[in-house]
């Protein structure tokens, strides 16, 4: 299932790489969309910390690096599962901002904006499911169960040894006082 995996993470991050550096690249042609979502996160930026970057330019090239870093690490399947996650965190101001296809007069270009909406739903998606793919490993939550129950028994062992113990050394003491000595 490895080279399946690969194959897919590799096809899947494409999208992200090649739009990612057209962002950082040039990112004029990605600001008047940007601009829409840009416009409403900037003042919360601000009050978070005024160092951050408001500017619809400098947001749309950090968006494009974080696309084209995530891209590069889910195609080398560099830790797949946090880039597919940042990726899809990335893919939803994009979307927003690109492909409201609601505020689209022209019927063509309506449908055309639906059809990119639904494909950036159909890559969230796939992003989603690379995130919590495992590779066949047993997740976190299955090995944490696993652990309580073998501790469990470790105990239950343990406790079972120290009794057995205990009643041999019983036994072992009884026998010696019978002993003549």
């Amino acid at each position: 299932m490895r080279p399946v995996r690969t194959v897919a993470r590799t096809l899947l991050s494409g999208i992200f790489v090649v739009s990612g550096a057209q962002a950082v690249a040039t990112p004029k042609p990605f600001m008047a969309r940007a601009q829409r979502v840009t416009d409403r996160v900037a003042p919360l930026m601000a009050r978070t910390s005024p160092r951050l970057p408001t500017d619809p330019e400098t947001l749309v090239r950090v968006n494009g690096t974080v696309q084209l870093v995530g891209g590069l690490m889910l195609a080398t399947g560099y830790f797949p599962r946090t880039a597919a996650a940042v990726l899809a965190g990335t893919l939803v101001p994009t979307t927003l901002a690109g492909h409201s296809y609601w505020r689209e007069d022209d019927p063509t270009q309506r449908r055309r904006q639906r059809t990119e909406l639904l494909k950036n739903l159909g890559l969230f998606g796939g992003l989603l499911l690379a995130a919590v793919d495992n590779e066949g490993r047993p997740g976190l939550r299955w090995r944490a169960g696993h652990a309580i129950v073998d501790s469990r028994r470790s105990v239950s062992r343990t406790v079972r040894h120290a009794r057995r113990g205990t009643r041999i050394a019983a036994r072992s003491a009884r026998a010696a006082r019978r002993l003549p000595g």
